[in-house]
């Protein structure tokens, strides 16, 4: 159990450190105008993961995260788009949109990871990262992304 227990902090640690790489990336993106995966951005991957220690498993989990986001970014955005209700994806604070993108591209390519824990731990993250209200939101749309993967 105790390993169990260790594997989840390990793995929301990781989606933290995820968090805070994307973030980077995408405020570098806006400045730089770049949209493709280089060298450069897995700088801040591995400045994200410099203060934390964790195992080969994770820093692979980490990885693969990442990379998943930046190469799945416009398919999510447009996912998210789509579970907007009568709201412009440009008024989504970055932190929240890029919580949304990050656990949808868990759910639907990190098979090991159910898609309700995916949820369950964007809810978490916001409620750390984020405002107050976000957390709902978060939970909103990612529950809304849920329902329609199980109706197809």
């Amino acid at each position: 159990m105790k390993s169990n227990k260790k594997k989840q902090i390990s793995r929301r640690i990781s989606r933290e450190i995820v968090l805070q790489a994307l973030y980077a990336y995408e405020v570098n993106n806006k400045v730089n105008n770049l949209d493709v995966l280089n060298q450069d951005n897995l700088i801040f991957l591995n400045l994200a993961m410099k203060n934390h220690n964790i195992d080969k498993e994770g820093k692979n989990f980490v990885k693969n995260l990442y990379i998943l986001n930046i190469e799945k970014s416009k398919w999510s955005r447009k996912e998210i788009e789509k579970k907007l209700e009568n709201w412009d994806i440009t008024r989504v604070a970055t932190i929240d949109l890029i919580i949304l993108q990050m656990m949808i591209v868990e759910m639907l390519f990190i098979k090991e990871v159910p898609p309700k824990v995916s949820i369950t731990e964007g809810v978490e993250i916001a409620k750390k990262f984020s405002t107050d209200e976000s957390s709902s939101f978060v939970n909103g749309i990612l529950d809304s992304f849920y329902q329609s993967l199980n109706k197809n």
